[in-house]
């Protein structure tokens, strides 16, 4: 995929992520491209070390990885900023 498909993907993943975990974060809308762009990746990292398989391409199971990798971005980044 591009970049451009990951920035909308990583996008799409934050606000999820902020939508099923709310809260104060500062920052706004760019933090949250952000903090979703690292979660996909980290969320890509955590399926394949625990032998999930290879993500790619934009589909339901890249989706999911993508917004828990996100969920557990935004928790560690609002345990350091807090």
């Amino acid at each position: 995929m591009g970049i451009i498909s990951w920035i909308v993907f990583g996008l799409i993943a934050g606000i999820l992520a902020k939508w099923i975990m709310p809260g104060k974060d500062g920052g706004g809308f760019i933090i949250t491209v952000i903090l979703g762009i690292i979660g996909a990746v980290v969320g890509g990292w955590i399926s394949t070390f625990f032998g999930y398989g290879k993500v790619d391409g934009f589909n339901v199971g890249s989706f999911v990885v993508a917004v828990i990798g996100a969920l557990v971005v935004l928790f560690i980044y609002r345990k350091i900023k807090a």
